[in-house]
């Protein structure tokens, strides 16, 4: 390993030294340090499984829990008001959606992936849900509540088909089996895009209501990096929990400006944005409600309704694989094995029937802002993760409580985003020093994956209605074909993956094996290719001896 070279250097400086100098100091005036290439971050204060105090624990899980629940109120938000549902339909689907959150989570971090990511709602689902909408557009129903539970059961039913194509792909080990051809050149890339790709939800949402935005992008950066150097004792706290506090902060100026009378005479757009009080969570939620299986009823299933949806499953498939690499890295454990990879999408899979059978809007994935947070914050810990998922459980039972939280105005969520994707982006690209950073090939594959990524999906994203229709470019005669093909180029990380993984084993692949850091990448792959993917990935407790030997 990199690591065990370097300590080799140290450890015969007769024999090591000449060269190292050579290499540290390859300009001529050039004076300053070489980094060498290092496996794990500095300056992680908890890895995956070191905890700190329990105070801080759920304090910290506390903050997971917050910061994602913005997606699940961003997506109720967007889908329910469309398929007819009341301000109290979307308190129960966001009930449902935080429930399903945290059994996924807990599945994950306990037998799936067993790193510390949080499971929330997935956005590549909005296009397969659209599509259900439009279908019964035309159709007649007593009422627009008949309307709305029609459509959940067509989702339920959509969700239970479709999750077989995930259990598949990772029971099957064909996910993990592809990922192999996977190395650094296209993880730098692939993971990099899981971050940038989600730039329409940045600054573009934070801009709906700059007044709250803003200030609340500006104290974040203020009070979580600048003030933690005032003075030492001032360091963890500010470092680990002030984005809580800047929540609060702009949570509460937010409700100064409300109930003074600032919003009266603005669009209904501005209105819903800034106003605190625009959710109508609070007054339509129920106190105390548990998410059971079939709660809107026998699901509805159609093939075409089938068809688009597997095409949001596998992009999830894509989407979480990408954010588990980031996660490794921000949790200072090794890369992922590819049969770790695989057993966590067939964890995914059985997450989505239990969506469909509970009655979730969307199917799950690892919460990219989640991921961000382990690096704002330095703490990897797993036992953070799994406390949130108490969190979640608890916050969707007791209604009223829930849905205090959820009425967190959407901007804010935007602002903490624009750091949070940031920071999922920049973890991506260090994965380039494990490559030649010089070799123009490895530039090549990198550079057109990155911009191909983004470009691509942004073609798909403003050529698609989401208003009316949900049609995407393609729009060939089969409905089903159309929707498939829509969602998975609509995906930055998807397209970056393919275009990268497509390149890097086609171009020079034989030649350029040490150029694309594959002897180093290669050992984390396999079940005993690397000491510590034992000690990172093994099950807890003696679940081992129940499951078959082939998932573990």
């Amino acid at each position: 390993m990199v690591e065990n070279g370097h300590h080799h250097h140290h450890n015969h400086p007769p024999v090591a030294a000449p060269p190292v100098a050579s290499l540290q100091q390859p300009l001529g005036g050039a004076r300053g340090p070489a980094y060498p290439p290092a496996e794990q971050l500095t300056q992680l204060n908890y890895c995956i499984h070191s905890n700190p105090s329990w105070g801080q624990t759920v304090l910290l899980a506390f903050q997971h829990y917050i910061v994602m629940l913005g997606s699940v109120v961003m997506i109720s938000t967007r889908l329910v008001p469309r398929m007819g549902g009341s301000h109290g339909d979307k308190a129960r689907v966001i009930q449902s959606v935080l429930f399903m959150s945290g059994l996924n989570t807990l599945l994950q971090t306990l037998i799936g992936s067993r790193l510390p990511t949080v499971m929330g709602p997935s956005f590549a689902y909005i296009l397969s849900v659209l599509a259900i909408i439009n279908d019964f557009a035309d159709e007649e129903f007593s009422s627009e509540h008949e309307r709305f539970v029609h459509t959940m059961r067509a989702i339920q039913g959509a969700l239970i088909i479709s999750s077989f194509a995930n259990i598949i792909v990772g029971f099957s080990r064909a996910w993990g089996d592809f990922t192999k051809l996977f190395s650094p050149v296209v993880i730098v890339s692939y993971v990099c895009v899981v971050g940038l790709g989600l730039f329409g939800r940045g600054f573009p949402e934070l801009g709906n209501c700059v007044e709250i935005g803003l200030p609340m992008l500006i104290f974040l950066v203020v009070f979580q990096q600048y003030m933690k150097r005032i003075h030492n004792r001032a360091h963890s706290l500010s470092e680990r929990f002030g984005l809580m506090l800047c929540i609060a902060l702009v949570w509460a100026f937010a409700a100064i400006l409300t109930v003074a009378g600032a919003y009266n005479n603005v669009g209904e757009t501005t209105k819903l944005s800034c106003r605190t009080d625009r959710s109508y969570l609070i007054e339509t939620a129920p106190w105390v409600r548990i998410s059971y299986p079939f709660q809107w009823g026998a699901p509805i299933f159609r093939a075409s309704h089938v068809f688009g949806m597997m095409g949001a499953a596998l992009v999830s498939t894509v989407e979480s694989t990408g954010t588990f690499y980031a996660a490794s890295r921000f949790a200072g454990a090794t890369p992922p094995p590819a049969h770790v990879i695989s057993r966590s999408i067939g964890f995914q899979g059985i997450g989505q029937l239990l969506d469909g059978l509970f009655g979730s809007i969307a199917g799950n994935t690892a919460s990219v802002e989640n991921v961000g947070l382990l690096g704002l914050t330095h703490v990897g810990s797993r036992r953070v993760v799994q406390v949130s998922a108490a969190f979640m459980f608890f916050f969707s039972i007791f209604g009223k409580f829930g849905a205090f939280f959820a009425s967190i105005p959407l901007p804010i969520y935007a602002a903490i985003y624009c750091i949070l994707y940031g920071l999922v982006a920049a973890v991506g690209v260090t994965f380039i020093q494990f490559t030649n950073n010089n070799s123009m090939r490895n530039i090549y594959v990198s550079g057109t994956s990155l911009f191909l990524g983004i470009s691509i999906s942004q073609y798909f994203v403003m050529n698609t209605d989401y208003v009316r229709t949900g049609q995407g470019p393609v729009r060939s005669g089969g409905g089903w074909f159309n929707d498939i093909l829509n969602t998975i180029f609509s995906s930055p990380p998807t397209v970056a993956m393919m275009v990268g993984t497509l390149l890097d084993n086609t171009l020079d692949a034989h030649d350029a094996h040490n150029d694309r850091g594959v002897p180093w990448w290669m050992p984390f792959q396999h079940r005993q290719g690397d000491s510590r993917n034992e000690e990172f990935y093994s099950f807890p407790l003696r679940i081992n001896e129940y499951m078959p030997r082939r998932y573990l």
